[in-house]
C-alpha cells in the first residue's frame, strides 16, 4: 500500500493523461522529460500505448521508479517497424542523450571485429568501423592478441589473400592483376590470377568462418577424412598440406580454455559488484571452450536491482554479437526476459533459453565470470586512485610556490564585465588538475547592483555561486545519506580547492566578506589577482607576492585569468547585442524579435536598415512593416 499511497500524493496533469490514452499500440521507443524538456529516461515498449500508461497508474514500484514518475512532466515517442527496431534505437539514444534514470554502460573503447568482406574472393581483416556492405562481421574482440591469432591463424591454414586489389572473374580473364610476394612465399594461392577457383576460394572462407565461430571440432573431423581420402587416392602432396593444415588447427584448438565438458555453445553472464559500481562480463563458449570475453562497468549502480544490469548487458552485447547462442546462463531473471527471449529468438531463427545454473560445473561458470568482474572492479578502481594521485605539474608548482597546504586540484575564478556603466555581468571559470571543465562554467547578470561598483559585483557574484553550492552539497548529502537514488551524472558538488578573483585587494576584500558571511574562510584559500603586474595578494597580507615570470604556476593561473575575461566578455557582448537589438529595431511597433533578427541576418546591421529606401525594405517584410521602418527611422534621422 506504500507505494499506492506515494503516487496518490501526485496527480498528473490531464493533458499528460490523455497524450498517454492517444498512444499506439505499436512497438516504440519512449522518452521521458522533466519540468526542464531534458530526457530523463528512454525506454523502448512492444506496445507503447501499455507500456507508457504503467508509469501512471497506482500499483507497486521500486525507489527509482517512483522518483522518475514524480520528475515526469511530458515524453515524446518513436513508433519503429518491430521489436528488435525499438531495441537498437533504444540503445542508440541511451548512449546519445545518456538520461538519468538510465542504466549507463560504461565502455569508452571501441573494440575491433574480423571482417569477411563481400566479394567474389572475400578478404578476411581487423576493423573497427562496421559498414553495411553485406560484409560478416565476427566480434567484437576486447583481447586484440586473441584476435591477431585468430588472423594469423586463418591465413597460415587457408593462405587467404591480403592485398586490397577487387578481383573477380573479368580481372583475372583481362589479366589485370599478377601475383605479388605473398604467393611466391606460399602465403597465397594467387587468385588473382585464377590460379585458385572461386569455389575452392569460397569453401576456405566458409572453413574460415567456422573456425571463428569455435567450430574446431567439426573442421579437425573433415580434413582428417579429407586427408585419408587424398592419401587412399595416393595424392600425396594433397594428403600432406592437409596434414600441415590439421596440425596448425589442432595446435590453435589446443590452445583454447576448455570449460564445459559437455562441448556446447553458449554464453554466460555474471555480474560482480565492489562500492557504488558494478561489473557485468560474459563469457563467451563455444564448443565447450572459451573463446573470448566483454565486460561493461556500471557507475552508480548501488540502487540498480541485478536484473535490470543482467538485461540492459545482454542487450548491449547482443546489439554488437551477430551470433547467438542456444543457451545462455545468466545469474537472475532479466527483469523484461519476454522480450530479450523474443527479440533473440527471432535474430537467431530458433528459440533461446535463458537458464539460471543452481549448483555443479553449469553454476561454477557463472561464479568464474563473477571472480573476473570482481578482479576488473579492482583494477578499475587501482586505476581510479593512480589516476587521482597524478597531480599536473603546474598544480605542483602552484601549490609550492603558494605554500598551500594541499594541491590545488580544482581552481574557480571570478571575473567581471561592463560596458559604461551598464550591462553588469560576472564570470566563474572552473579548472581541474589545471584544465578547463566547461561544464562546470557559471555566468551570472546583475540583480542587486544598478551602477559601475566593482566590489559590489563582486560580493554579489561571489555569494549567489557559493551559496547555491552550499544548498547543493547539503541537498546531496541528505540524499546520499536516506540511502535515496542518486543520478548517474558523475558530478558530485564539493568547494573548490582554490579561488581566484580577478583583482586587487579591494575586490579580494569583498569576496572575503561573503566568504566570512558563508563561514567558508576555514575551508578554501582565496586569493586576489592584479591586473598590472601579476601581483598576487592573500586575505589581511598587505605585502604581494610575485610568482617567476617563467614558472608553470603563473602561467597557470593567467590562463584562469584570461578565461574568466573570456567567458565574461563574451557574456556581456551577448547582452549588448541583445539590448541594441531591442533599442533600436524591437523598439518600433509591429516588429517582433524574429522580424528584427531576420533584417538583421540579410541585411547586415542596423545602419543599412536605417539607409535602406521603401523598396529596398519591401523585399525583405511586408509592405506594413516596410512603411513602419521608414517612418521611424525617419521621425530620429
Amino acid at each position: 500500500m506504500a507505494e499506492i499511497d506515494y503516487l496518490e500524493q501526485y496527480i498528473f496533469p490531464q493533458e499528460l493523461l490523455d497524450k498517454v490514452s492517444s498512444l499506439p499500440l505499436l512497438p516504440g521507443v519512449y522518452l521521458h522529460k522533466n519540468k526542464d524538456g531534458k530526457i530523463i529516461y528512454v525506454g523502448k515498449a512492444i506496445k507503447l500505448r501499455n507500456r507508457v500508461r504503467n508509469y501512471f497508474q497506482d500499483r507497486p514500484m521500486d525507489a527509482k521508479t517512483k522518483v522518475l514518475v514524480r520528475k515526469i512532466v511530458d515524453f515524446d515517442f518513436i513508433v519503429t517497424d518491430s521489436e528488435a527496431e525499438a531495441l537498437i534505437l533504444e540503445d542508440t539514444l541511451i548512449k546519445e542523450h545518456k538520461p538519468k534514470y538510465n542504466i549507463l554502460l560504461k565502455d569508452d573503447k571501441t573494440y575491433p571485429y574480423i571482417r569477411v568482406t563481400n566479394e567474389p574472393y572475400p578478404r578476411v581483416f581487423s576493423t573497427r568501423t562496421v559498414i553495411k556492405d553485406g560484409s560478416k562481421y565476427f566480434g567484437p574482440y576486447t583481447d586484440i592478441r586473441s584476435q591477431k591469432y585468430v588472423l594469423k591463424t586463418l591465413r597460415d591454414i587457408f593462405k587467404l589473400r591480403s592485398c586490397e586489389i577487387l578481383i573477380n572473374d573479368d580481372s583475372i580473364l583481362k589479366k589485370k592483376h599478377k601475383v605479388c610476394l605473398d604467393f611466391h612465399i606460399k602465403k597465397c594461392e594467387g587468385p588473382c590470377e585464377g590460379l585458385i577457383t572461386q569455389i575452392k576460394y569460397s569453401e576456405n572462407i566458409k572453413q574460415a568462418i567456422a573456425i571463428i565461430n569455435g567450430r574446431t571440432r567439426e573442421m579437425e573431423k573433415d580434413l582428417i577424412d579429407e586427408m585419408n581420402l587424398a592419401a587412399e587416392d595416393f595424392r600425396f602432396e594433397e594428403a600432406a598440406s592437409l596434414r600441415d593444415r590439421l596440425g596448425m588447427l589442432q595446435d590453435y584448438s589446443g590452445k583454447q580454455k576448455v570449460v564445459s565438458q559437455d562441448l556446447a555453445d553458449r554464453d554466460v553472464i555474471g555480474i560482480a559488484r565492489q562500492e557504488e559500481t558494478a561489473c557485468a562480463v560474459i563469457f563467451k563458449i563455444r564448443d565447450g571452450k572459451l573463446l573470448g570475453k566483454r565486460h561493461y562497468i556500471v557507475p552508480n549502480a548501488f540502487d540498480q536491482p541485478e536484473e535490470d544490469i543482467v538485461q540492459r548487458a545482454l542487450e548491449r552485447w547482443y546489439i554488437e554479437s551477430d551470433f547467438i547462442p542456444r543457451e545462455i546462463f545468466v545469474p537472475c531473471e532479466p527483469s523484461d526476459i519476454e522480450y530479450l527471449t523474443g527479440w533473440l529468438g527471432e535474430k537467431r531463427g530458433n528459440v533461446v533459453s535463458l537458464v539460471i545454473p543452481k549448483i555443479g560445473d553449469k553454476k561454477k561458470l557463472i561464479d568464474m565470470a563473477v571472480s573476473n568482474g570482481e578482479a576488473i572492479l579492482r583494477e578499475y578502481y587501482a586505476s581510479i586512485e593512480k589516476r587521482e594521485q597524478i597531480i599536473p605539474r603546474a598544480v605542483q608548482s602552484l601549490q609550492r610556490d603558494l605554500r598551500l597546504a594541499k594541491p590545488p586540484r580544482t581552481i574557480e575564478c571570478f571575473d567581471n564585465s561592463h560596458f559604461q556603466g551598464t550591462d553588469l555581468v560576472s564570470s566563474m571559470v572552473h579548472f581541474e588538475d589545471g584544465k578547463p571543465k566547461k561544464s562546470e562554467y557559471r555566468k551570472f547578470k546583475n540583480k542587486t547592483v544598478l551602477r559601475n561598483d566593482d566590489f559590489a559585483t563582486m560580493r554579489e557574484t561571489v555569494y549567489r555561486r557559493y551559496e547555491r553550492l552550499l544548498q547543493e552539497i547539503e541537498e546531496y548529502n541528505q540524499l546520499k545519506a536516506s540511502g535515496a537514488e542518486i543520478s548517474n551524472e558523475k558530478r558530485v558538488p564539493k568547494l573548490p580547492d582554490l579561488i581566484i578573483i580577478d583583482g586587487g585587494k579591494g575586490q579580494l576584500s569583498s569576496a572575503v566578506e561573503v566568504l566570512n558571511e558563508l563561514k567558508l574562510m576555514d575551508k578554501v584559500v582565496v586569493i586576489g589577482l592584479a591586473k598590472r603586474l601579476e601581483e598576487i595578494f592573500f586575505p589581511g597580507i598587505s605585502d604581494s607576492i610575485l610568482l617567476p615570470k617563467t614558472s608553470s604556476s603563473l602561467r597557470l593561473i593567467q590562463h584562469l585569468r584570461d578565461e574568466a575575461h573570456r567567458f565574461a566578455i563574451t557574456f556581456h557582448r551577448s547582452l549588448r547585442d541583445k539590448r541594441t537589438l531591442q533599442t533600436e529595431l524591437s523598439e518600433i511597433n509591429g516588429i517582433g524579435e524574429k522580424t528584427a533578427i531576420k533584417l538583421l541576418t540579410e541585411m547586415g546591421s542596423v545602419e543599412n536598415i536605417r539607409r535602406a529606401d521603401l523598396e529596398t525594405l519591401k523585399e525583405h517584410v511586408n509592405d506594413k512593416i516596410a512603411n513602419k521602418i521608414l517612418e521611424h527611422f525617419s521621425k530620429i534621422s
